[in-house]
């Protein structure tokens, strides 16, 4: 592998002598459950959050998928969690693969705060007990190598937090890292009952967020209005509330010098609650207020959910649901 990645860099004889740049990326969510071969959008969406969009995984658990709902927390022992299985070291060794690292517990911690939940600088360096300045290296690294990935707060510029790119780390620091040693003893079952409340909160719920955000991107341009120039999440300060609203998904009109910026959609993502009116009026308290410094005028308030929504909501309102997620656009 080393060989072959430096064939074309720096001062190698064939650099500049190439005629085809193919990169290979992981399967976006929709192409990832064909690839599966699962149909269940519920289904599709949980195992997503553990392998993601690389293929290869498949090949890891010897094409073994999940074939129902139900089957899905035993398909969890017999891969990921099975230290039989290439799946269940996997996570620790995409560190090493990545990038020739000495101190490789600091980065492993590094991940083990976002994972967490951990997103500013400030929070991640409490986690890990080092200083916000001792901890720069690492999250440069981390970012570079595309384990760790910046997501920019769409509301107030210069800020952002951090994600973990690859749902097996999140998944590994979340679920298996805490219990390392059951699991190698063979007391999977015990350590997958005890972390299901963890993989719904701080595995599934962030996930889905993020599909939300690729739903969003890959939507017709029919679907807001117009096409989108950026999508995102961010923060709303309520000053008179001394409170902040969290938008999960914003949909952005591209920036035209001049005017005010056009807010295509804000909606707000949530993988195991049921989503009424609380939720919209939380959106609309949101576009009330960046309605001083953006255009809201042809704002559309949405609910993403994956466990349904209350009846009676107002038909201006979009809501998607799992088998709206995975339906793909005509």
């Amino acid at each position: 592998m080393s060989v072959m990645g430096g064939l074309l860099g720096g001062t190698a004889p064939l650099r500049g002598r190439a005629t085809l740049e193919l990169v290979v990326r992981p399967f976006d969510y929709l192409l990832a459950a064909e690839y599966w071969g699962v149909n269940d959008p519920r289904l599709a969406a949980l195992l997503h959050a553990v392998v993601g969009g690389t293929p290869a995984y498949r090949r890891f658990v010897n094409d073994d998928s999940p074939d129902s709902l139900d089957g899905f927390d035993d398909w969890v022992l017999r891969t990921a969690l099975s230290p039989a299985s290439p799946l269940f070291r996997e996570a620790r060794y995409l560190l090493e693969e990545e990038m020739n690292v000495r101190d490789g517990a600091l980065y492993h911690s590094v991940l083990a705060a976002v994972a967490a939940g951990n997103s500013t600088r400030g929070g991640i360096a409490n986690y890990v007990g080092r200083k916000a300045t001792d901890i720069g290296h690492q999250l440069i690294v981390l970012e570079d190598s595309g384990l760790l990935r910046r997501r920019p707060d769409v509301f107030r510029s210069g800020r952002s937090g951090y994600e973990v790119a690859e749902p097996l780390i999140v998944f590994y620091h979340v679920v298996m890292r805490p219990q390392w040693g059951l699991l190698e003893s063979g007391r999977a079952a015990n350590v997958w009952e005890s972390a299901r409340p963890r993989f719904s909160s701080q595995v599934v719920g962030p996930h889905f967020e993020q599909l939300c955000r690729e739903y969003a991107m890959a939507a017709p341009a029919e679907r807001f209005g117009e096409l989108p120039g950026e999508i995102g999440a961010g923060v709303v300060t309520d000053h008179s509330h001394r409170s902040q609203i969290e938008v999960d998904v914003v949909v952005l009109a591209p920036a035209i010098s001049g005017r005010r910026r056009k807010v295509l959609s804000l909606g707000e993502a949530n993988w195991g609650e049921v989503m009424g009116q609380r939720h919209v009026g939380r959106l609309e308290r949101a576009r009330h207020l960046l309605s001083r410094d953006y255009d809201t005028s042809e704002t559309i308030l949405a609910c993403y959910s994956g466990a349904g929504f209350e009846p009676g909501l107002d038909p201006s309102v979009l809501t998607v649901g799992l088998d709206d997620l995975y339906r793909r656009p005509s």
